[in-house]
């Protein structure tokens, strides 16, 4: 902890980690390592995470984080609520973050379930919901995320380079919202599984970019589609 940390940064989190009161005392270099660490966590740069949050895409930037007489730069709580609404991310696990970076400790693992893309489509691997069910799912160990029901899916084959090569993993959190530009996987009621961009979504259709310029973009009747989910991390 820095010795004269900014007063500004000392604030109360009420009744979000359990029901009782935590007052956090952010040094500088907690809170930027921690929102890079989040950045990484959602597959984002600083930059991109920016813009998700609706913020200046330079607003995380390096080069803004000290002034050029040498004078700290800090986020302010309204840009980090911005961030936390944007990734679906909690303030238990931003303030995680700031712990592990701050202590070196290794970041806290649980087995999520794991299945190749290609064998998604099968019936009974999916609830109603979306959400992991059945048998044929394997395990893999991933950073705790807020999305209790999130899972993997391995990709198989070159139809996603140059994004998603061939073994790649992907976490899908089915329970976080999706928006504009987003990277998803989309269930068909026919049972078709694919991953791609959501390029606009009307109150009647769906229209996804594909990854691979060589495979075909697509747009998709609602009525079609029995669920989407966004992707919130990639092993790449």
């Amino acid at each position: 902890m820095d010795k004269n940390p900014k007063p500004g940064y000392k604030f109360l989190v009420r009744g979000l980690l359990g029901d009782k009161n935590l007052i956090c005392m952010l040094t500088h270099g907690q809170i930027w390592s921690a929102l890079d660490a989040l950045a990484t966590r959602y597959d984002l740069t600083p930059s991109a995470l920016a813009k998700r949050a609706g913020l200046d895409a330079t607003t995380f930037n390096k080069s803004k984080r000290v002034t050029a007489d040498g004078r700290k730069r800090w986020p302010n709580t309204e840009s980090l609520a911005k961030v936390l609404d944007a990734t679906g991310a909690t303030v238990d696990e931003f303030l995680s973050l700031m712990t592990e970076v701050d202590s070196g400790r290794r970041v806290p693992m649980k087995l999520i379930p794991l299945i190749g893309l290609a064998q998604a489509g099968a019936g009974g691997i999916f609830d109603d919901a979306g959400f992991p069910a059945g048998v044929g799912w394997d395990e893999v160990e991933f950073p705790e995320v807020s999305d209790d029901n999130a899972y993997a899916l391995e990709i198989t084959g070159d139809s996603m380079l140059p994004v998603y090569r061939d073994g790649d993993t992907v976490i899908v959190a089915p329970n976080a919202g999706v928006r504009r530009g987003d990277r998803v996987v989309v269930k068909t009621k026919e049972g078709e599984v694919m991953a791609k961009v959501l390029l606009r979504q009307t109150a009647h259709h769906i229209e996804l970019l594909s990854f691979n310029p060589e495979h075909p973009d697509r747009s998709i009747e609602l009525s079609d589609v029995d669920w989407i989910a966004r992707i919130v991390w990639a092993s790449q």
